[in-house]
C-alpha cells in the first residue's frame, strides 16, 4: 500500500533529483522545485518546472527510492509529464481520415480498402481460371475424355466461373471493381453540392445547363441528372454539373427575350402649373405675383 508521507532521506534528496532533471534536458530546460510526492514505501517523486516554450504547462518528474535499511537514495527515472494545463498535441488520426479531397500529388498513392462501400465486384468468378487454363475444368473434361469412345455423346456442361471471366475479358470488362449504388449516390450528391441548382451561380444564371449547348452528356445512369461543362468562360468548365446548374455563360444568354423596359415617363411642358409663394401667408399664386409687379410699373 502506498504511504502518504514521504520517506525522509528520499524527500531530502532534491539535489539529487535536480541533477538527475538537469542531465537530461539541461541546466536551462529546468526551472524551479514544484514539491514531492510519495510514490510508495521509499519511493518519492520530486517534481520541477519545464522551462521549454515548447512544452508550456509540463514538468520535470524524477523519481528516487532507497532500499530497506539503506541510507543511500539512487535515481529510478526522470522524465516529462504533463500537467493540467499543459500544452499537448491533437489526438492522433489515421492518415484515411485525415485525407481531404484535393490534398492526392503527383506521384501519391491512395490504396483503397477491400470493403469500400463505394466499390463492388465488376464480374465473379475471377478467382477461377480461364477456359483455355490446363487447370479449367473444361480441359481437365476433355484430356479424360481421350481414352473414351468417341462416339459417347458428351453431356451438356454449366458454364462455369471461369467462362465468366474469360466473356468479362472478351466484352472488355477488365475492372476488378465498380462503383456501388452507395458510391453513386455519393458521387452524385457532391456534385449536386459544388455544381447543382442550389448554388449561388445558378440561382442567378438566366437558364439551366439542361439547355445550354456546351454541356456535354456522360454515359450511364447519371446521365439523367448530371453532364460536363465544356465551356471556357464559365467557372464549371472541365466539371460534371447538374442539368439543373447554370451561369451567365449560357450557350442562349444572348438571344434569350429580355423584359420589355417600361414606358418613360410624360411631361407636361405646355402648361404652366400655379405655385404659391407664401402658403402659410395665403398670398397668391406665381402668376398673380407676375402681374401686380407688372401693374405696379406701369
Amino acid at each position: 500500500m502506498r504511504s502518504r508521507t514521504p520517506d525522509r532521506l528520499c524527500a531530502e534528496a532534491v539535489a539529487l533529483a535536480l541533477a538527475a532533471a538537469e542531465e537530461t534536458a539541461g541546466q536551462q530546460g529546468v526551472g524551479e522545485y514544484l514539491g514531492a510526492v510519495a510514490e510508495g514505501d521509499r519511493v518519492v517523486t520530486h517534481s520541477f518546472a519545464c522551462t521549454d516554450p515548447a512544452y508550456r504547462g509540463w514538468r520535470w518528474a524524477v523519481t528516487v527510492a532507497r532500499a530497506s535499511r539503506a541510507k543511500q537514495v539512487t535515481v529510478d527515472e526522470s522524465v516529462l509529464l504533463p500537467d493540467a494545463d499543459a500544452l499537448l498535441a491533437p489526438e492522433w488520426v489515421p492518415w484515411s481520415e485525415r485525407l481531404r479531397p484535393g490534398d492526392l500529388g503527383p506521384g501519391d498513392l491512395l490504396p483503397t480498402e477491400a470493403d469500400d462501400l463505394r466499390l463492388e465486384p465488376g464480374w465473379l468468378g475471377d478467382d477461377s481460371p480461364p477456359p483455355n487454363s490446363v487447370l479449367s475444368e473444361p480441359i481437365a473434361e476433355l484430356a479424360a475424355a481421350e481414352d473414351l469412345d468417341v462416339t459417347t455423346p458428351a453431356t451438356p456442361r454449366t458454364p462455369g466461373a471461369g467462362d465468366m471471366a474469360a466473356l468479362a475479358e472478351e466484352l472488355g470488362l477488365r475492372r476488378a471493381r465498380v462503383l456501388s449504388r452507395y458510391g453513386l449516390y455519393s458521387a452524385a450528391d457532391r456534385w449536386d453540392e459544388s455544381y447543382g441548382p442550389k448554388s449561388p451561380m445558378a440561382q442567378a444564371a438566366p437558364a439551366h445547363c439542361v439547355t445550354c449547348g456546351f454541356l456535354v452528356p456522360i454515359a450511364g445512369s447519371l446521365r439523367q441528372a448530371f453532364g460536363i461543362c465544356a465551356n471556357e468562360f464559365s467557372p464549371a468548365d472541365g466539371h460534371v454539373v447538374s442539368l439543373g446548374y447554370g451561369c451567365g455563360g449560357h450557350s442562349e444568354a444572348a438571344v434569350m427575350p429580355r423584359p420589355p423596359r417600361p414606358a418613360p415617363p410624360v411631361l407636361d411642358e405646355m402648361h404652366i402649373e400655379p405655385m404659391h409663394l407664401h402658403p402659410e401667408r395665403g398670398g397668391g399664386s406665381v402668376e398673380e405675383a407676375g402681374s401686380e409687379e407688372e401693374l405696379g410699373h406701369s
